[in-house]
Formats: structure tokens, C-alpha cells, sequence
């Protein structure tokens, strides 16, 4: 009788395993898949790819559209979509350039400024949409030509630079290496250890709590898998970047906000109330949710983080140049997009958005080390968007 019971077990759980995988193919998908664009790409690279120099490369040539398309999937989760972020990064940056640059502002309070303009943009556009309830894709439409031509007023047509050392960290820096290891920067690898650690653990305490109120647990398999994989990659990655210069500040201040839009997004009243918006704006405003002024928030947010973006980005480049952020919102776009978030609003995941930025960075990345032209290269990943939108598509009709 034992030896039966002990047979069965192991089928039941892969059973279970395979069950949760398929109802969660949305979540886990994008990863399988930027896991394997990423072994194709170092493949057929040689091993350039996962190269310290590359990688760090990669992230640096990704933070900003990362850090906007963290704010732009609150926007597309509340049903609406911004396409000013390019033009309102390229103006910020110029701006930045400006105070710092013409006026010799110090850096501190003239990035405080850029981010309260930023603000005050993203409550300007958000006031139009959601208090008079002009749809979104005209005010960003026109947002997007506003600052595009202040951003050529702003610097004259010309390029303005070099911005302050100091300034310059924020996106060329890395984190500061206190144990002072000789080929490994040690800090940074401790660093990548602890981060995983801590997800092995909130992920153990996330599920303990789902089985104590009866919710739809991960199968307790597929969670060791899960931790065990998770965390190899993590700590290889940090040891890859570590045995270059460490890990870039850019990619600390990624990391925090994703970790703050996370538990916004799952955790507070406030981003549970922002899917009830995107879901079904009727029904959220008859449950007592106020939509105009949660819909106004959310483009705050996205001017802030798009001022914060064109930072990172003016930083990098060591100047502000009137062609700054061109491009930038279809990026963005795409990511959210790409990482699973819907066109109806609703649905999206804030690590769905990342995995979406980085599947597009890995692509353009892959194909510039090898050769491909950037006109096959738009075309790739414009197949790409429309892939992932049908997939969308077809699950939430299947």
C-alpha cells in the first residue's frame, strides 16, 4: 500500500506542476523566451554576449527604457497609453544641460528641478485625460510634438555638454567595492548573493501565506526549481559583472524601483484600484473608486520617470543633444507590450515589463555584434510586437 502511495506522489505532483505552468504560460512565457534569445545570441556570437564588457553595456544602453517602461505599464494598465516620454526625456536632458552646463547649477538641485518638470508635465497631460477626458493617444500625440520642438528651442538646434563629473556617475558609475577585491569586485558579488537570498525567502513566505488562506499555491517542486534557478542566474550574473567593474549605479536604482513598483502593483490599495481601472472603468467608478484622479497619478508618474530616464540617458551620452529620445516611446511601448501587459488595459506585470525591455535590449544587442543592419533589425522587432500581441490576443479569446 505504501509503495503505491509512493508511486503516485511523484506523478501527481508533476501533474500539479504542469497544470500551474499552463494556467501561468502568460508569466513565465516572456522569461523561457528571453532565456532563449539569449543562448541563440551567445551562440551564434561566440560567447560576445554574456562578456563583462557586453553585459555591462547592456544594461547601461537599457536602464532608461526600463525605468519608463516601469511607469508607462501603470498608464497601459489603466487604459491608457503615452507617447510623449521620448520627447519629454530628450527636453528634460536638455533642460539638465542648461541649469548645469549654461547656468552651473549644481547637480542636486537641478536634477530635483528636471524631475519636479517632469512632474509637472506628466499633471498637465494627465489633467486633459483624465478630468476632461480627452483620450490619451491625442494629448501625448501632441505632448510628443510640444516638447520635441522645445527640447530644439531649449539648446538652440545643438548639442550642450560636458555635464559635471558627479552628474556623470548616475549613469557611468558603478557601486563603490569597500573590500577592495583585486580581480573581483566583491562587493558587488556579496551584493548579488544577498538579492538572492532575499528572493528565495520573500518567494517561501509568499507561497506560506497563499497555502495558510487557502489560495492557489505553487507547487512545492516547481518552487525549488524556481528558487534554485532563479538564484544561480542572479549570482552568476553579479560574479560576470563583478569580475568587470561591479554592478553600474544605474542598475541599483533599476533594481530599487522595480522592487517599488512591484509591491505597489501587488501589495497596496492603490495598485489593486489601478487594475479595477483598466478592467472596467464603469464598474471601478460605481465601486467608489475615484478613476480621473487615479488616472491623473498614474501620468505623474510617468512624467517623473521619463524625466529620470532622460537623466540616465543625457548622463551617459555626457551631454544633451536636440535628438535625444527619438524612438524612445515605441520602445517603451513595446516592452510593456512584449513582457504581456494588454492593449484593453488590465492586465500586465511590472517584471513582465522588464523581461519585455530586455528581450528587445538582448535582440538589438545580438544582431549589432552581428552585423545585421538596424533595417532588418526594425523589422525583426517589429514581427516581434506583433507576435506578442497576438499571443495575447488568442489566450484571452482561448
Amino acid at each position: 500500500m505504501n509503495s503505491t502511495v509512493e508511486a503516485v506522489a511523484p506523478i501527481t505532483e508533476k501533474k500539479s506542476v504542469a497544470t500551474f505552468v499552463k494556467k501561468n504560460i502568460r508569466e513565465y512565457g516572456m522569461l523561457i523566451s528571453l532565456a532563449v534569445i539569449m543562448v541563440f545570441f551567445q551562440y551564434m556570437t561566440e560567447g560576445t554576449l554574456m562578456q563583462p564588457l557586453n553585459l555591462t553595456n547592456l544594461v547601461l544602453q537599457n536602464s532608461y527604457i526600463v525605468i519608463m517602461a516601469l511607469a508607462m505599464l501603470l498608464v497601459i494598465v489603466a487604459g491608457h497609453i503615452d507617447l510623449s516620454v521620448g520627447s519629454v526625456a530628450g527636453f528634460i536632458g536638455g533642460l539638465a544641460a542648461v541649469l548645469m552646463v549654461e547656468y552651473q547649477w549644481h547637480y542636486v538641485p537641478a536634477t530635483l528641478a528636471c524631475l519636479a518638470a517632469g512632474a509637472l508635465i506628466g499633471g498637465l497631460q494627465g489633467y486633459f485625460i483624465a478630468f476632461h477626458r480627452i483620450p490619451s493617444f491625442i494629448v501625448t500625440l501632441g505632448g510628443m510634438l510640444v516638447f520635441r520642438g522645445l527640447a530644439l528651442w531649449l539648446l538652440h538646434g545643438q548639442s550642450v555638454g560636458p555635464f559635471p563629473r558627479e552628474f556623470q556617475l548616475l549613469s557611468s558609475g558603478f557601486i563603490p567595492d569597500p573590500l577592495g577585491g583585486e580581480s573581483l569586485r566583491m562587493t558587488s558579488l556579496l551584493l548579488g548573493c544577498a538579492v538572492a537570498v532575499a528572493f528565495s525567502y520573500m518567494n517561501w513566505r509568499e507561497r506560506a501565506n497563499k497555502v495558510f488562506y487557502g489560495a492557489e499555491a505553487e507547487p512545492i517542486g516547481f518552487l525549488i526549481g524556481k528558487n534554485v534557478v532563479f538564484s544561480a542566474v542572479i549570482i552568476y550574473f553579479c560574479y560576470l559583472m563583478s569580475s568587470y567593474k561591479g554592478l553600474p549605479n544605474v542598475l541599483v536604482i533599476m533594481f530599487v524601483l522595480m522592487m517599488i513598483f512591484d509591491f505597489i502593483t501587488n501589495r497596496t490599495t492603490i495598485g489593486r484600484r489601478i487594475y479595477a481601472l483598466g478592467g472596467n472603468e464603469k464598474a471601478a467608478r460605481l465601486s467608489g473608486i475615484k478613476t480621473d484622479r487615479l488616472s491623473f497619478y498614474t501620468f505623474i508618474n510617468m512624467g517623473v520617470l521619463a524625466a529620470l530616464a532622460g537623466l540616465v540617458f543625457a548622463a551617459r551620452l555626457n551631454s544633451a543633444t536636440p535628438k535625444a529620445g527619438v524612438g524612445f516611446e515605441l520602445d517603451v511601448i513595446a516592452a510593456c507590450f512584449i513582457g504581456g501587459a494588454s492593449a484593453t488595459g488590465g492586465v500586465g506585470k511590472v517584471m513582465g515589463a522588464v523581461i519585455g525591455a530586455f528581450v528587445m535590449g538582448v535582440m538589438n544587442n545580438g544582431m549589432s555584434i552581428l552585423g545585421i543592419g538596424i533595417d532588418w533589425q526594425q523589422v525583426i522587432k517589429g514581427i516581434v510586437l506583433v507576435a506578442a500581441v497576438f499571443v495575447d490576443v488568442y489566450n484571452k479569446n482561448k
